[in-house]
């Protein structure tokens, strides 16, 4: 069983830094695609951060500049690190994958910015 498990939320002030992880874990397959979305409180997820092979990525105009996404290979990790937080950014972030066709989702990790 494949599993996603994120970690790093928390609460911060906007200007701050956090630097969330996304273990995937149950599956031998490389992360060839990894992907950060986030819902915020009554709206729908949006589409934050994506990595393909390691190299290829894409960020939604209103992270752009601001958040990186990588990958670790050797430990199945995908990572957001955000800086320049703004309470815009608050919301649920949820980690993703595709694995042999199938998506897989975390259970998110909360982020909560205060101005």
């Amino acid at each position: 069983q494949v599993s996603l498990v994120e970690s790093g939320g928390g609460s911060v002030q906007a200007g701050g830094s956090l630097r969330l992880s996304c273990k995937v874990s149950g599956s031998s397959f490389a992360i060839d695609y990894g992907a950060w979305s986030r819902g915020a409180p009554g709206m729908q997820r949006e589409f934050v951060a994506s990595i393909t092979n390691g190299t290829i990525t894409y960020y939604a105009d209103s992270v752009q500049g601001r958040f990186t996404i990588s990958r670790d290979s050797s430990n199945s990790t995908v990572y957001l690190q955000m800086n320049s937080l703004k309470p815009e950014d608050t919301a649920v972030y949820y980690c993703h994958t595709s694995i042999r066709k199938r998506n897989y989702w975390g259970q998110g990790t909360q982020v909560t910015v205060s101005s």
